[in-house]
């Protein structure tokens, strides 16, 4: 014989009722099925006894409601000559139901007696409902009410069952040959006065393990609304899947550890005889489920799930009166124990010097009360500290048999919490190594599951998570590139690059399941709201994803503000806005640090040459041990557009504003003609070289006029181009004349760095950089006499896009 036992969803209608049913029929092997109240009546039931106790009529209202449910369900169940039966006896108890609530209201009372006989109430009528739905599907069906053989004590709530006589009548009452299928009410029971009881949370579990042991059960199933135990909570996972078989030890750690599908005490009595347990979905029955049985299925992952309890308070008792002192911890949990509190989670040092615990964060007010009252005296010879609590925190728990027998599985979850900034509180892990715990902040909790599930159980694909700011020229041209390039980077690199956010100075969007890369644009523009930095981080934070990167589009001077926030908070943070790294030297400095400390990269390869590998490069020859001599290079692309096209056909001003239409020169052309830009990059190069510089100790000579210099608006300056065309037209032929090239250089040599226009001979190396190209010539120990040359285009949206592009794979690699 075979136990099937179906819950609240499973019989939450006459659909699903009509599903279990056929779940039944299907059975070759005599079965006892034990049937939850209809899902969310016990809740109703409750609430009519809460408002009755207050006095408040509406009680009838929820009677009313629980009523029409149950005749809802009997009308999509049975033939119309069957219903009216039925039908009378649910309106018979239920009359009866608010007459014991009517004397609630008047005496004001509500015993565990009376709360026993109206909240068991759901099974006996919806197991009254299927019974008689099964007799009309023609089954050989016996209803068994379970307080006649299920027999415990007088604590009505939460009875204790008097196992040897309930196995005895449940043995004999199941025995019969007359029938195939034997129906009972889970959840309820009685005492030797024949009074209703009821067995405490996940009674109804409890009643069809009782019953597995009394009739040595073949299997236990517990058909439910998912198709068995998951690796994590599909909820907050989507990337979770069922377990196909499992040990009970695991069984158990995972239910304590929150997954809802068994509850660990109503189980025991099928651990005694080690009965194997199937868990199955009603709605999905012909999914395999999750078989729980003695020993686990040693295949895939090592770890068999995660799971974690929220709403925990760490409670901390520490002192160096606790030091060598025996009993300490005796005391403690006599207190809680008094209290009936429940310890969830322990861990002590070995210097004894405290002992933290996690309980229910309900019950921590009075844990302090109880724990702080047992060592007042101690408290007041400053011996030993008052209690101390910490709210808003979570345990998460790594389970499986096996974890035992292979080393790195901690450090492995410890460092992977770590690099996406999951702060832990606390750890506990016992000597069987089945379990390994962490108390971590309650709003880390879908960001940690979703961490180490991809670890643990995830072909290796890293998903990272874009945050993007800009989304113009170069912002625009990258989610073109991340869009085509998707399919690539997941199944070669094993990278899924998932764009949660996009902001223009105008509109922002947040999707936390990723942005339609497809139709960002006309997403943005229907469904974006106003743009504010300060509201985007707000935002960031708040969704708290793993493996988050935020990308910095702009040239912006306000958003590299923002960049320190990020990296202390484990984002990673790309970049082609130069402004952060050519900002003072402690602020550089500082974010270099942020970075290293909280493991999150700082990338900004497009600061200087767009997608050329310049910076990568220098970084890559100081980790070897090289040392920089010299650096030679012209690392405006537009400044070599612009004078690559400065001829006698076209004028200055012209040639500006093409390079400003192509995209090669920054919104405010200013910050490319004067100089400013290519200081920058020379600066930003300098301190990746290791000097502790500033951008006013490079030396700029300028070639504009000083009306250029002066201008005080875009518009302003574009005009004095027009108006200068004279001056500029005498240094194109100055340099013609002495058979040369104008080309903008930067160079830094013996400690010091300048930046200018100059005349290019045809024997230079830089004689012939056409386009928008850049060249940066490295001198170092190593590359004395001939440096190490990187050449290639170093301006235009595509090939920066390309840039960042590189830097986050970069980050995912990390």
């Amino acid at each position: 014989m075979i136990v099937s036992k179906f819950g609240g969803t499973s019989v939450g209608s006459a659909e699903n009722i009509k599903k279990v049913i056929h779940i039944v029929q299907k059975k070759s092997q005599k079965t006892a099925v034990v049937v939850s109240a209809l899902g969310g009546i016990t809740n109703l039931l409750i609430k009519a006894s809460d408002l009755a106790l207050k006095n408040n009529e509406s009680y009838q209202e929820i009677v009313d409601q629980i009523e029409q449910r149950h005749f809802s369900t009997i009308e999509g169940l049975l033939h119309h000559d069957n219903q009216t039966v039925c039908k009378a006896e649910v309106a018979k108890r239920l009359n009866n139901l608010k007459e014991v609530l009517h004397g609630v209201a008047l005496l004001n009372d509500l015993s565990n007696k009376t709360s026993a006989r109206i909240i068991g109430l759901g099974e006996l009528l919806s197991s009254f409902i299927i019974y008689h739905a099964m007799l009309q599907e023609k089954l050989n069906v016996k209803l068994i009410d379970s307080r006649d053989i299920i027999k415990t004590n007088d604590h009505y709530l939460n009875a204790q069952v008097h196992f040897t006589e309930t196995y005895d009548l449940i043995s004999k009452s199941l025995s019969s040959k007359d029938n195939n299928i034997f129906l009972l009410p889970g959840f309820i029971a009685s005492n030797k006065n024949g009074e209703t009881t009821t067995l405490g949370r996940g009674g109804s579990d409890f009643t069809a393990a009782i019953v597995a042991n009394a009739i040595s059960a073949s299997t236990l199933e517990i058909w439910t609304d998912v198709s068995g135990m998951y690796t994590a909570n599909p909820q907050l996972v989507k990337q979770a899947y069922p377990i196909e078989e499992i040990s009970f030890q695991e069984a158990m750690e995972l239910s304590h550890f929150g997954a809802k599908v068994l509850y660990p005490p109503t189980i025991q009595p099928v651990l005694d005889k080690r009965i194997p347990i199937l868990i199955k979905n009603t709605l999905a029955p012909e999914d395999k489920g999750t078989l729980i049985t003695e020993k686990s299925l040693v295949t895939g992952s090592i770890v068999k799930g995660i799971s974690h309890i929220e709403d925990i308070a760490l409670l901390t008792l520490e002192g160096n009166g606790m030091v060598g002192v025996p009993g300490i911890s005796k005391r403690l949990f006599g207190a809680l124990a008094e209290n009936q509190i429940n310890v969830k989670f322990i861990t002590q040092a070995s210097s004894e010097h405290s002992i933290c615990i996690a309980i229910d964060i309900s019950e921590s007010e009075l844990a302090k009360r109880a724990v702080d009252d047992e060592f007042e005296y101690e408290i007041i010879q400053h011996k030993i500290n008052p209690l101390i609590i910490e709210d808003e925190l979570a345990i998460i728990a790594l389970v499986g048999d096996n974890m035992k027998s292979h080393q790195g599985i901690s450090g492995k979850m410890f460092s992977e919490l770590g690099t996406n900034n999951v702060n832990i509180r606390a750890i506990a892990q016992g000597s069987t190594e089945k379990n390994i715990s962490a108390v971590i902040r309650k709003k880390d909790v879908k960001k940690a599951l979703n961490t180490l599930h991809a670890a643990f159980f995830e072909d290796q694909i890293k998903q990272i998570n874009l945050f993007v700011v800009g989304i113009g020229n170069v912002g625009s041209k990258l989610l073109d590139q991340i869009l085509s390039q998707y399919s690539y980077l997941l199944e070669k690199l094993h990278l899924q690059l998932r764009v949660v956010a996009i902001a223009n100075s105008r509109k922002m969007l947040f999707r936390a399941e990723g942005i339609d890369l497809n139709v960002w644009q006309e997403q943005l523009d229907s469904q974006g709201v106003v743009s504010d930095m300060k509201t985007f981080m707000t935002e960031m934070n708040a969704l708290n994803l793993r493996n988050s990167v935020f990308v910095d589009n702009t040239a912006n001077h306000k958003v590299p503000g923002f960049y320190a926030e990020c990296l202390s908070s484990s984002v990673a943070v790309v970049a082609c806005n130069k402004i952060a790294c050519s900002s003072n030297y402690d602020n550089y400095r500082q974010l270099k640090y942020l970075s290293r400390k909280y493991k999150a990269p700082f990338l900004f390869e497009t600061n200087v040459g767009a997608g050329l590998p310049v910076i990568d490069t220098l970084n890559n020859l100081i980790a070897s041990g090289d040392r920089i001599t010299e650096i030679q290079a012209v690392l405006s692309g537009s400044l070599n557009f612009i004078f690559n096209h400065f001829d006698a056909e076209h004028s200055f001003y012209e040639v500006v504003k093409q390079a400003g239409i192509e995209g090669y020169t920054e919104p405010d052309p200013r910050i490319d003609l004067s100089g400013v830009d290519v200081m920058r990059k020379i600066l930003i190069l300098m301190r990746e070289s290791g000097m502790p510089c500033e951008l006013e100790d490079i030396k700029n000579d300028s070639f504009l006029p000083k009306a250029s210099l002066e201008a005080g608006s875009v518009a302003d300056f574009m005009e004095t181009l027009k108006s200068g065309a004279g001056h500029f037209e005498a240094l194109r032929k100055e340099a013609e004349e002495l058979n040369c090239r104008l080309k903008y250089l930067a160079s830094f040599k013996n400690g010091s760095a300048k930046v200018g226009l100059q005349h290019i001979p045809k024997d230079h190396p830089f004689y012939n950089l056409d386009g928008k190209d850049n060249i940066v010539l490295f001198y170092t120990d190593r590359y004395k006499d001939q440096p190490l040359i990187i050449k290639g285009a170093g301006a235009g949206a595509a090939v920066t896009a390309s840039g960042i592009f590189g830097d986050i794979i970069r980050t995912g690699n990390k």
